[in-house]
């Protein structure tokens, strides 16, 4: 499936051009650009999974970490000629499809993948993400945070899937029934976020603007509308340590494991291990939270 020549790869029958192999992409763990798209290639059958079809922005860092960087919406010029793309708000968005995709984006050294919350041509989201977004550069109670708000939902009868965001965030994520809306996750998501912040009012906090926020950790319940992103499940940060965004197990939350445990280095033995952990919940039953939230408001 895969041969090298003389600077191209040929991947499922599309030629991938290769620039500047040996480049540094991540020099303070010695991942140059030839092993960053042998990692690709390892991630992708996980990381696709949830930018499959979805409206994608890339990160790029053409120098690599922690040089300049540069967010990429519109589809690079130019676009080869297997890249889908699609049209929203005026902008042209790549649909990472597929592996030819994936390393075509890798060797433009970008570097993050942040697919949009529904798919292209969708209004609906395709799962409840809870964001919790620390004020701090490093936030050791982030675990904490994040096992409280597992908890919640537990007590709500909802199963969920806690992930690093690669960087000092935790996101929560709720597979959801077909149908619902992102209006709908957003009350469901201020009901719980409302909840958490009274209970543990020196921890979490509802406030958008960052210098009101403290030292308390965000709960982004507003993240859900057309349009906006999260990292993806298996995308690599552009952080000195190659940390790569990673879903856990509620054991591994409540030892208080850290977002810089889960890198480029070790992601694929992890998953070889573990497999993908956002693949073994079904749907939610979020219905009768609406309801009873409905409820009340009459």
């Amino acid at each position: 499936m895969r041969k090298q020549i003389k600077g191209t790869l040929t991947i499922e029958g599309q030629e991938i051009q290769i620039t500047n192999p040996d480049k540094p992409l991540w020099p303070e763990v010695g991942i140059t650009k030839a092993m960053y798209f042998q990692k690709l290639a390892a991630l992708s059958p996980y990381l696709l999974r949830y930018c499959r079809g979805r409206l994608l922005t890339t990160i790029r860092y053409p120098h690599g970490v922690p040089g300049e960087f540069f967010y990429q919406k519109n589809a690079p010029e130019p676009t080869p000629p297997f890249v889908k793309t699609a049209i929203h708000e005026n902008i042209n968005y790549v649909l990472l499809d597929g592996l030819p995709e994936l390393l075509w984006l890798g060797n433009l050294a970008a570097l993050e993948f942040h697919p949009s919350l529904h798919y292209a041509n969708s209004t609906l989201p395709c799962e409840w993400m809870i964001d919790l977004d620390p004020s701090q550069p490093e936030e050791p109670r982030i675990m904490e945070a994040a096992a409280i708000v597992g908890s919640v939902l537990r007590s709500l009868g909802i199963s969920s899937v806690p992930k690093t965001s690669g960087a000092t965030g935790v996101q929560i994520i709720v597979p959801i029934p077909e149908g619902m809306t992102f209006d709908e996750l957003r009350t469901i998501g201020q009901f719980v976020a409302q909840y958490v912040t009274e209970k543990h009012p020196k921890l979490f906090t509802i406030e958008r603007l960052k210098k009101n926020r403290g030292d308390n950790i965000y709960f982004d319940y507003l993240q859900h509308y057309s349009g906006r992103t999260l990292a993806a499940p298996y995308t690599p940060r552009a952080r000195p340590l190659a940390t790569v965004s990673t879903p856990l197990t509620w054991e591994e939350v409540s030892q208080n494991v850290s977002p810089s445990d889960f890198h480029l280095l070790n992601i694929v033995e992890r998953l070889q291990e573990k497999g993908d952990l956002l693949t073994l919940l079904p749907p939610q039953p979020l219905e009768p939270i609406l309801r009873h939230l409905s409820s009340k408001r009459k």
